[in-house]
């Protein structure tokens, strides 16, 4: 290989890669010094000089040498013998400096491809460098690429010539990809280990992917006007974000939303119908939990902080239970992610409205399901009937045969005849009696007829809680599937709340 096809590899795949003239330079003299010690077994910068000038192409490597008396050599590398150096020229004398011009041809041809394969292996290494350090300072940033693969578990996506990997786990469930769409996502995270080069992680499921996308629309929150305190989010389905204003002329929640809606159906289009509610921050913990629980208007919310994490009891008005949980317990589940606390959900319920107190039907349930449904918010008969059979047996840990006998049990209590009398329900006790039998628990009692609970003793609030069955609350965290099988949603589009501060997007951006 001649000298000239060598320098222009170099000087290509620099261009290629965008290497700036100095690293380029650094890394030749680093390969030919490789070559040097190779071919002499030395690499000394003093008898060995490279000057290179990457501008043109130019290079020499010189080999100087130190005159010596004949047969008093010592060092090959380091000094050359008189009769040798006059053989050079004829003017050089005992300690002069001898420079001699190495070619690339002189190092044979094997050298110069092992040459050449060490320097692509030096140019990869600092391509990689440069990937990572480039993206570790866009983490949380948006960035846009084309999407030009799609697989099972994720999606690639180019973006500056960098391959970024959109994981499946950080896809929005509803989204739909194609190869040539442009895709809008955030970098999440860079492995650095991941194989040849450093991996990209990019997410539209992040909650700073919605915060981000504010920023683009928003002025006011590029500028810092607004804060974006917390957001929280199921990703497809709905999300809460907590704004406060540091300039009292500015609504917070306004601002966001824009002219008619024209700013967050921005965002909501981006995220593909996802709901979005722009609830306004307070310091004050009541205000906060009431706001956060919009479109419903709770009465009352009494915190208990001992617990851990902190638990909020929440009496909504019995036509809005079903608005506070939300569909699939979304409401409730997103309000307790952005308000800490756990909450429970309960029923407010009139001085004349009949209900029976758990606790009455001890004679035909064994204690510890008492208790077990006790932990789970639920300490009336009507408590028990806002979960679906399936929810309750879920929270329980009983089996759904159990679960759907307990409510047949509690709605049986609610059906009486003309004159007033329980209706016979022996035989339900007794299918539920059997049924419960187990090791660990109490015998039922088969009694021919249900306890009749005197509506006085009913307690002022029906619970629905978002507790799980160990009693840990399912709406704090980002617990699987469905807490409430609920045909009945929260309106698709809510105006402002009780305080007129609540703002929730439509599921329809264009309506």
């Amino acid at each position: 290989m001649q000298s000239t096809v060598l320098v222009s590899s170099f000087a290509e795949i620099a261009r290629e890669k965008d290497i700036d003239r100095d690293t380029l330079q650094v890394i030749i003299e680093d390969v030919f010094r490789a070559m040097i010690k190779k071919k002499y077994d030395a690499d000394d910068p003093e008898a060995f000089q490279i000057v290179f000038n990457p501008d043109n192409g130019d290079y020499q490597i010189l080999h100087v040498r130190e005159v010596v008396e004949d047969y008093d050599l010592e060092d090959p590398v380091t000094q050359i013998e008189y009769a040798d150096a006059v053989e050079i020229d004829e003017e050089y004398d005992i300690e002069d400096e001898v420079a001699v011009k190495i070619l690339i041809e002189d190092f044979g041809r094997r050298a110069v491809q092992a040459a050449l394969q060490t320097f692509r292996q030096r140019i990869r290494d600092i391509e990689k460098e440069n990937i990572h350090r480039e993206y570790s300072e866009l983490i949380d940033e948006i960035v846009v690429g084309e999407i030009y693969q799609t697989r099972r578990r994720e999606v690639l996506v180019l973006h500056n010539k960098t391959e970024l990997v959109l994981p499946r786990q950080e896809q929005i469930q509803k989204d739909r990809y194609r190869k040539g769409d442009m895709l809008r996502a955030v970098v999440l995270d860079v492995d650095r280990d991941a194989g040849s080069s450093p991996q990209v992680i990019v997410s539209r499921v992040a909650p700073v992917f919605i915060e981000r996308l504010f920023e683009l629309e928003v002025p006011e929150i590029y500028d810092g006007i607004i804060e974006i305190k917390k957001i929280v989010r199921l990703p497809g389905e709905r999300a809460k974000m907590a704004v406060i204003s540091h300039d009292d002329r500015v609504d917070p929640v306004g601002a966001c939303v824009g002219v008619k809606g024209s700013r967050i159906h921005a965002v909501v289009r981006e995220l593909g119908g996802e709901n979005i509610d722009v609830v306004p921050w307070t310091d004050n913990t009541i205000d906060f939990i009431k706001r956060s629980l919009a479109p419903a208007k709770p009465i009352l919310v009494e915190l208990n902080e001992d617990l851990t994490p902190p638990r909020a009891r929440v009496t909504v008005p019995a036509d809005e239970v079903s608005m506070a949980i939300g569909r699939g317990g979304q409401n409730i589940r997103l309000a307790s992610m952005l308000t800490g606390y756990e909450l429970d959900v309960y029923r407010d319920i009139k001085s004349d409205e009949e209900d029976v107190d758990i606790d009455e039907f001890q004679d035909v349930i064994p204690a510890a399901i008492i208790q077990q449904l006790k932990d789970i918010g639920c300490d009336t008969a009507k408590a028990v009937l806002e979960l679906q059979p399936s929810e309750l047996a879920r929270r329980t840990g009983l089996t759904d045969e159990q679960a759907q006998k307990i409510t047949w049990l509690m709605e049986a209590e609610f059906e009486r005849d003309a004159s007033g009398e329980a209706a016979d329900n022996s035989e339900l006790v007794a299918d539920l009696a059997a049924s419960l039998e187990t090791s660990d628990l109490e015998d039922v009692q088969g009694d021919d007829a249900p306890v009749e609970a005197d509506p006085a003793d009913a307690s002022d609030a029906e619970p629905f809680s978002e507790a799980a069955a160990d009693g840990a609350s399912l709406a704090g965290a980002a617990a699987a599937g469905s807490v409430l099988e609920d045909d009945t949603a929260a309106p698709a589009l809510e105006g402002d709340s009780a305080d007129g501060e609540t703002f929730t997007e439509s599921d329809d951006p264009a309506a």
